[in-house]
């Protein structure tokens, strides 16, 4: 009997726990006007919080745990010849928690599948790309050819959302940080990434089915096998729970090999045929091309637009009247040869990217408008939170930049710049954070680098990426062209300075050497001020030193006569120092769909017997900004409307004008679909109502004033609200119907 207490106090904190969470749950859901739409808690919590889940779970271990002791204790009887009657009371009682464990098992994995959910993450998704799909916001690229993967065509409202977007972005950070823009060639010559690393390292590892030869990104199988086993496996005992976890938290550390052995560990196959996988190996993403006609001269289609910033680094320099701070930008395509391309805009071949470089003295990354941001307070999720395993912390940015979770000034005031553009675009400040690199994410020579996460039907989706990347672009470039991507910085008065001063011996070099000899010297040029003192000690203590010079792939011997090392005072007038660079970049086809997603819901008709598609886009991202209605077919009407249209072109406001004898009530499901929004009737010769989309109401202005109220509105000058109070509001039934 003990047993069955311990397993009654379970039941009690479980239904305890749930009474508690189901309100919680409720609060998700807008179910008014606006029947369902995701709020702000995660897409997984309108079915089941984690709290449930857990609970239950632990409710199952605890359950699986009674019934074997009382297995064994049947085993002990029926050992000891017990008598007949003891013995069949311990079995029926092990018979009884066996199916009592049957059914907290199947109470788990209904909640951990959990097919009859209202719009579970698949029904919701499916219904975004569906709509997306039928008004032509996206579809994917060649559909007559049976399309290709990861390419799609944006459709007329999906252009003019993207060119929203765009133009936002410009005016957010090119025209209000004062930045130099550029648009440089998509064809990029091979020498160019070479210097940048992306020839040999710009790769992802891949795994290929040992028979058919299909081919597979291996980080994503090994994720797709640790969710499915959360998901699906309600019997999953704590310690297996937490190391899933903890796989899926480090999935980005993880080496070739440490992936190959946790494909190889859990079984996992090839997801078509369930054949064997290969050892995982890299893959370069890059689409190599030749430039001319030749074939003599290789190129790469660019997998990033930075690179033709820091190329063209020193006119930018000079341009900006030699000073620093600096930021250039450039908006432009971006291709990358993906293993296996899934998940709609979110992960293509051809994509759209927003980059900065932001080039700033390595010795000072203060930002002298970092007070400007220095109060928002947003989910931040450190190195720390994800190493042990914890959810990210709503934290002000001026904090985490005081202590030093994040890097320096400039980068947090990137950080809160890249918040406010997003939100201010529509994405939900509770489904945006910034999730710092783990140290094997991060380039060796990188500072600090995060990124912007947003939570859509896939999850966690990082959109944004914002790094200190020091100087390395730039040193890289200087070492391969020769040419110095330097800048200075002069002195108010001399200062006095110890140089390293390393004198070849030229002559002598040249007698032992010949052809290699410039080779050689600016090898020895080039070293820093503990190589060259380590090869000064070993020369003047042994006459002789090995230097390897890694140009000519060789080690060569020097003597004490071929070069002089010392140090001396000088004075010196100015500083020249290699920058280093904020790079903030900016994935806009998925910022575009993660906005999709938080802005779509459906609603209810009035009779509620049917269920309207909504996109609440915010007015400055909305692909039409309103539409004109003549109430019914006739000619006084459309003439207004003609009128209003007129008006609306000449103040810019983008519009369209439906004269179909369609019902009202449909032409605003039509639009409402679209995400217009407001729409105007003309309903008399003098005066019109204009209708909000998501709130539906509806206030009647003159014809004279439509297109100033459209503009004020749309273009940020004034809320919604701020026009209710000013006009009088106008009540229809046709707009419901």
């Amino acid at each position: 009997m003990i047993f069955i207490r311990a397993i009654s106090r379970s039941n009690t904190v479980l239904n305890r726990i749930i009474r508690n969470a189901v309100p919680a749950i409720r609060s998700r859901f807008i179910n008014s006007n606006f029947g369902f739409r995701y709020c702000s808690a995660s897409l997984a919590a309108m079915v089941s919080t984690d709290m449930e889940v857990e609970a239950l779970r632990k409710l199952v271990m605890e359950k699986q745990s009674v019934v074997e002791k009382q297995g064994d204790a049947v085993r002990a009887l029926k050992a000891s010849k017990a008598a007949k009657e003891e013995i069949d009371r311990a079995v029926n009682y092990l018979k009884e928690l066996k199916i009592d464990l049957q059914s907290s098992s199947r109470e788990l994995q209904s909640k951990l599948s959990d097919d009859g959910a209202a719009l579970s993450k698949e029904a919701f998704r499916q219904a975004v790309n569906n709509t997306l799909e039928r008004r032509l916001f996206y579809v994917p690229s060649f559909k007559i050819y049976r399309g290709v993967a990861g390419l799609y065509d944006y459709g007329p409202p999906g252009c003019a959302v993207k060119a929203n977007v765009i133009a936002f972005w410009r005016q957010h950070f090119v025209l209000e940080e004062n930045m130099l823009e550029v648009d440089c060639p998509c064809v990029t010559p091979e020498v160019v990434l070479k210097a940048s690393g992306h020839v040999d390292k710009f790769t992802d590892l891949m795994v290929k089915d040992e028979k058919t030869g299909m081919c597979y990104r291996a980080d994503h199988l090994l994720k797709d096998y640790c969710k499915e086993k959360l998901e699906k496996d309600p019997l999953l005992p704590v310690d297996k729970v937490n190391e899933l976890k903890q796989v899926l938290a480090l999935l980005d550390e993880l080496s070739a090999e440490a992936l190959g052995a946790k494909i190889k560990e859990y079984g996992i196959t090839a997801p078509d045929t369930k054949n064997p996988l290969s050892d995982p190996y890299p893959f370069n993403l890059m689409f190599s091309t030749s430039i001319g006609p030749s074939g003599l001269s290789p190129g790469y289609m660019r997998p990033e637009t930075a690179q033709g910033i820091f190329v063209n680094f020193k006119d930018l320099y000079y341009y900006n009247g030699n000073k620093l701070p600096f930021a250039a930008a450039q908006i432009g395509q971006a291709f990358r040869n993906e293993i296996s391309p899934r998940q709609g805009l979110l992960r293509v071949r051809e994509f759209t990217l927003a980059e900065i470089e932001h080039f700033v003295n390595p010795d000072d990354k203060s930002h002298p408008k970092f007070k400007n941001v220095s109060n928002l307070e947003f989910l931040i999720y450190s190195r720390e939170e994800q190493m042990a395993v914890k959810p990210p912390v709503k934290i002000r940015l001026g904090d985490a930049v005081a202590k030093g979770t994040i890097n320096n000034e400039t980068l947090g005031y990137f950080i809160g710049r890249t918040y406010l553009f997003l939100t201010n675009l529509g994405i939900d400040k509770e489904r945006l954070r910034f999730r710092q690199h783990l140290q094997n994410e991060m380039a060796h020579y990188a500072a600090d680098c995060w990124d912007a996460e947003i939570e859509c039907s896939y999850g966690w989706i990082e959109c944004v990426g914002l790094a200190d990347r020091s100087a390395y672009d730039l040193k890289a470039h200087t070492e391969k062209s020769g040419v110095p991507l330097v800048a200075h910085e002069t002195y108010s008065e001399p200062r006095e300075v110890e140089k390293l001063v390393i004198t070849p011996a030229k002559r002598e070099m040249g007698m032992a050497f010949k052809k290699n000899q410039k080779m050689i010297v600016e090898a020895l040029e080039a070293m820093n001020e503990e190589e060259a003192m380590d090869l000064k000690a070993r020369l003047e203590s042994d006459g002789k030193a090995s230097f390897e010079v890694c140009t000519l792939g060789q080690t060569v011997t020097l003597t004490k006569d071929m070069v002089s090392i010392s140090k001396e005072i000088k004075k010196e007038h100015q500083r020249v120092f290699t920058p280093s660079v904020i790079e903030p970049s900016f994935g806009i086809g998925r910022i575009i769909y993660c906005l999709f997603e938080h802005c779509f819901y459906t609603r209810a008709s009035k009779a509620g017997d049917e269920q309207f598609n909504v996109f609440s886009f915010p007015p400055l991202v909305a692909p039409i900004k309103c539409t004109v209605f003549p109430l019914v077919q006739n000619e006084k009407y459309e003439r207004t409307a003609q009128i209003i249209s007129k008006s609306l072109t000449t103040a810019g406001i983008s519009h369209k004008i439906d004269m179909t004898g369609t019902s009202i009530g449909k032409r605003y499901a039509r639009t409402d679909e679209l995400g217009v929004p407001f729409a105007i009737t003309v309903d008399f010769e003098a005066s019109v109502t204009i209708r909000e989309r998501d709130s539906k109401d509806q206030i009647r202005v003159s014809v004279e004033e439509v297109a100033s109220v459209i503009k004020e509105v749309t273009e940020g000058q004034s809320t919604w609200a701020d026009i209710l109070w000013r006009y009088p509001t106008h009540t229809s039934t046709s707009a419901d119907e």
